[in-house]
Formats: structure tokens, sequence, C-alpha cells
């Protein structure tokens, strides 16, 4: 194992009926910017659990995050939380909306000309507002975790940024806000949640069977779970271990002394900047395609993902991984995900694009950093 340093300092508030207790969370002494996406906490009720809980508190509120957050509306919050002397911040949706706040605590604090150099250029950020999150869309993990991901319509850029200073104080998980998502969004949430997973466990092995232990058992979960949504068998605790699945699979826990691999998030950033791809249908093309084209170099971990996740115990060593990887693709495609660029008509000549943008980075990408543009233009070839 290797060694590592971890911290979390989050505090978590899960359950159901959780939403009341942000008038004892939120400090009552200062201003409170309230952020969220459309209308949706509107009209599942969200949105008034909130502002009744908040009632002895001087509340502003900033609507319209996108899916994907935008900069361009990022600093337009960041210009009116300056203005409004605002000291603390509640994001109330999914990851998008929370990946917003972070930016917009760490914007609204920044010594330098450019906020936007934190993302692109990785200026450390050295002071952000404190903030808080009510999850309404189990996904990211950005509730107990210090990244976030930024959007820049100008460029045609999302590139993710992290920080300590941008721990949550504390997040409130309650499993009823997503009995009002669609299905679509949902499945969005199982998949993003298995590549995180998947990213932090199929490298390679270090000793270090508790974390894979760990890993495998939010596969199997998420297995196990899924198919219920909007089934006869979907009720408040499918909902409940999903959302505890999402939390869990990216909160530094399962990262631990272990190398990680985050290529195909990599990619499908750029799937999703360049061609509007929902970042899980985006994975959903990347990650098995990732795993295909890198298989030697995750063998015994991809041996273990098949024996352990899938059960595939009763064939050769390659014969097995296959199988582990067809299971992966069905099981996304169980859920409504296309696994191939061309069935989400991308064109062709999107792979080069990306290839090109991705392998400029430095360092490398993959957990042996060797992944430049020839080696990426050949994933995505294969995920064609």
């Amino acid at each position: 194992m290797n060694n590592f340093t971890f911290h979390n300092p989050v505090r978590v508030v899960f359950g159901r009926g959780s939403i009341a207790q942000l008038s004892q969370l939120v400090p009552r002494d200062t201003r409170l910017m309230l952020i969220f996406g459309g209308g949706s906490i509107k009209r599942n009720g969200v949105y008034n659990q909130v502002i009744n809980a908040l009632m002895e508190h001087d509340v502003i509120e900033f609507s319209g995050i996108e899916p994907n957050p935008l900069y361009e509306t990022c600093m337009e919050a960041v210009r009116l939380a300056q203005e409004a002397k605002v000291g603390f911040l509640l994001a109330v949706g999914g990851g998008s909306v929370m990946d917003a706040a972070k930016f917009i605590a760490a914007a609204a604090t920044y010594a330098g000309a450019d906020p936007w150099d934190m993302v692109l250029k990785k200026a450390p950020v050295e002071a952000a507002l404190p903030l808080g999150c009510v999850v309404t869309l189990p996904a990211t993990g950005s509730e107990t975790n210090i990244n976030a991901v930024i959007s820049r319509a100008s460029t045609a850029q999302k590139i993710p940024f992290k920080s300590a200073f941008l721990y949550p104080q504390f997040s409130i998980l309650d499993p009823d806000t997503t009995f009002s998502l669609p299905q679509r969004q949902l499945a969005n949430g199982v998949v993003d949640t298995f590549a995180h997973v998947c990213e932090q466990y199929l490298t390679y092995d270090v000793n270090a069977p508790l974390q894979d232990r760990q890993a495998e058992a939010i596969l199997l979960t998420l297995i196990e779970e899924a198919p219920k949504l909007g089934g006869p068998e979907d009720n408040y605790d499918v909902r409940a271990n999903l959302m505890w699945c999402a939390t869990q699979a990216l909160n530094h826990n399962l990262s631990c002394g272990v190398p990680t691999d985050w290529a195909s998030h990599g990619i499908a950033h750029e799937l999703t900047a360049l061609c509007g791809l929902d970042h899980a249908r985006a994975l959903a093309i990347a990650l098995p395609a990732l795993l295909h084209k890198q298989r030697q170099t995750k063998r015994a971990k991809l041996q273990q993902f098949a024996s352990r996740v899938w059960g595939i115990c009763d064939a050769i060593p390659d014969e097995a991984i296959n199988k582990a990887l067809t299971r992966t693709e069905e099981f996304f495609g169980s859920l409504g995900m296309a696994t191939r660029l061309r069935d989400c008509n991308i064109p062709r000549n999107v792979i080069f694009q990306i290839a090109q943008r991705l392998g400029q980075r430095q360092p490398l990408l993959g957990e042996h950093q060797n992944l430049g543009t020839a080696e990426i233009a050949d994933i995505l070839e294969y995920a064609f």
C-alpha cells in the first residue's frame, strides 16, 4: 500500500426529513447565498423545505446553474456575492450546483486577476467562502470531496480543479428528494458512481485488499440496486443505498494508498465540452473502451473485477476479462446508455480533436502517465 494522508471534515446528515436540520447547521450571523439550478427544486418541494428551515436567516438567491456549470454564470454569482457581502454559500441540487458553489466560494475571495486561472493554470486556492450542500441528485460525490469541474463556453473547455478549502462544512442527503428525478438522471448517477469506483480500483495491485473490497462492495450494490429503479421494487431503501454509494465512491476513501486512473473522466469531459453529451453518457462510452485498450496494464485487476464483481471464475484470463467488459457494457445498456460514439451521432473527426487536446496535457493521463495523443485516439477509435 502506498503512503497517504486522509482527512475528510464534512459532516454528513443522512435520511428522511434531514433538510429541516439546516436551521442548526447554517450560521445565523452572516448573509447566506442559496445556489440552485432550474426550477426543479421548486416543483418537487425541496425549495420550500429549505426556505422553511432558513426562516431566521438572511438569505439571497442565485439560480440558473447549468448541468455543466459555466464559468460565465458562476462569475455572475461571484459578483452578486461580493456586492451583497455574502458569508456562506448553500448549494441545493446535484453535482453541477455543488461544483459551481465550490468555484464561486473560491472565486469570491480570489486575490488574482482572473479566477479562471485556478481552473486552467491551477493557480493555488488560498481561501474560500464556507459552504454547505443539500444533495438532490446522487452522482458526483461532490458533497464530501474537494473536487469541482467547471466549463467555459467561450473556449469550449471543461476542466477539473480542486482545493482542500472546498470541502463543504456539511452535506444533507435525503433520499426522498430523488423520487421526482427522471429516469435518465437516475441512470446518469449510477453510471457516474460506477466510473468513479473503477477509476480508483481498476489500476494495478499495491496489496491494499481493504480498499479493493470497499470498491467491489459499491460496484456490487450498484449492480444489485440500479435495476430496481422505476420498477415494483423501487422504494426509499433503494434510493438510500444508491445515494450512499455515490457519496462513498468519491469521498477520497477509496483512493487511500492506491494508484488511480482518471483518463476516462478526462475523455468524458472533452466529449461533453465538444459534443454536449451528458457527463455520465460520455463515461459509458469512454470507460469500457479505456479498460479494453488498457487491458494488459490492468490485467490483474480486471481478472479480479471479473471474478469478484461479475462472478466469472470458470474461464481463462482473457476470456474472463472479455466477459466482464461485456457485462459492464450490458449493465450500462440496461440503464439506457449507449457505449459507442456512433450511437450518439458523434462524428469520427472528433476523435483526433479530443486526442490532440488531451495529449497536450502534462502529466499525461493514466495511472502510469503514459496515455498521450496516440493512445487516446486508439481508445476513442475503439469506442467509435
